[in-house]
């Protein structure tokens, strides 16, 4: 990122993840779809945002996002975390760290599009206070 200023960037130098382009071409992608047309377009946005607000939470983009962290850390044990750091190969390990600052990054930009700057950073700074406490040994130990 380039300090809040917009950049260039070749179309072919975007990459996407695999499954991405699935995703973007479901069913409950085209109302998102078509509000960002409007938008690039310089239409009327409202009949797409009343088209959006008519939706069920479950149908909703920030749905399938809490859904898959739900998932993703509804066992969270970090015990099992430790024990795979210590046994997982060197390229193993690569692929498993290369994309943590990308997914902070992501999760970041996603919590600061809902609640603003000041309430994510007040958010990141507790999470962050949290996971040196509880890697911090107890006291009596």
């Amino acid at each position: 990122m380039t300090d809040g200023k917009n950049c260039s960037l070749p179309i072919s130098e975007i990459h996407s993840e695999d499954g991405a382009q699935e995703l973007v071409r479901s069913e409950r992608m085209k109302p998102y779809l078509a509000l960002m047309k409007a938008q690039i377009g310089g239409q009327d946005t409202e009949p797409y945002l009343a088209a959006l607000a008519a939706l069920p939470l479950e149908e909703r983009y920030v749905w399938r996002v809490m859904s898959a962290l739900k998932w993703a850390f509804c066992d969270l044990d970090t015990e099992n975390a430790i024990a795979d750091l210590h046994t997982l190969s060197e390229d193993d390990l690569k692929k498993v760290l290369e994309p943590l600052s990308l997914r902070a990054i992501q999760f970041c930009l996603f919590v600061n599009a809902l609640i603003g700057e000041d309430a994510t950073e007040r958010i990141m700074q507790h999470a962050v206070r949290c996971a040196k406490e509880s890697s911090a040994p107890a006291s009596g130990e």
